[in-house]
């Protein structure tokens, strides 16, 4: 069978694989409760598909359980588990770059994201950020709470101070947790690549040994030697 060191390469990367989509199972359903800028910042529809991309994870490591146990001379396995990474690659890149195009045009995405909050939600964060209206003062602020209390204070704000307006402070989070969100599924690339590459390797390997075992045979099971 093949080498301790090449198997002991693919069982890390193999754990790899699970923590990766245990990992993303866990922050799809975490990040489901309510936060209204993580709401905001990771929507429904890329939860749901960080959900599916978790799943696949979890189902190729376990099919990566039942190609490693079968009989040396059986690499079937590991070919359909191969394919199964091929498909994870393509999910991997399907996830992230949703997140990364919508991360190119958060500042006025979340402009409408800001429009369908709640006047609670609003004046929450009004509060928070100390800011009043989305792109400036006339931009849906909602009045009433601690820092943009009327409509006098807001239209007193300075035009060109957008640190009294709510998209910097909202985008500079959104922006954070976007980034990091399609960066850490970008990574999980590497985790798949590398299992394609240990798992062509251990077929090789296996189908080499098998070969030997085969030419010993009809020696008369005697060596090379």
């Amino acid at each position: 069978m093949p080498s301790k060191a090449l198997m002991g390469v693919w069982a890390f990367i193999d754990f790899l694989l699970l923590a990766a989509g245990g990992m993303t199972i866990a922050l799809s359903i975490v990040w489901r409760k309510p936060d209204i800028l993580m709401n905001m910042a990771i929507s429904s529809e890329f939860l749901t598909a960080g959900m599916v991309l978790g799943i696949a994870l979890c189902l190729t490591f376990l099919v990566s359980l039942g190609a490693v146990v079968q009989r040396n001379h059986v690499t079937i396995g590991f070919v359909i588990l191969n394919y199964l990474l091929i498909v994870d690659a393509i999910i991997v890149v399907v996830v992230g770059s949703l997140i990364w195009f919508f991360s190119l045009r958060q500042r006025n995405e979340f402009q409408a994201k800001w429009i369908a909050l709640s006047s609670s939600d609003r004046i929450t964060l009004q509060d928070q950020f100390h800011c009043c209206g989305y792109f400036n003062a006339t931009d849906h602020p909602e009045f009433g709470g601690q820092f943009c209390q009327n409509s006098t204070f807001a239209n007193s704000l300075a035009v060109n101070n957008t640190a009294n307006f709510c998209v910097t402070p909202v985008t500079q989070f959104t922006d954070y947790a976007l980034e990091n969100t399609f960066t850490t599924i970008y990574g999980y690339m590497s985790v798949v690549l590398s299992l394609i590459i240990c798992s062509v390797c251990v077929i090789k390997k296996r189908e080499e040994e098998e070969r030997f075992k085969k030419i010993d045979a009809k020696r008369g099971g005697r060596g090379f030697v």
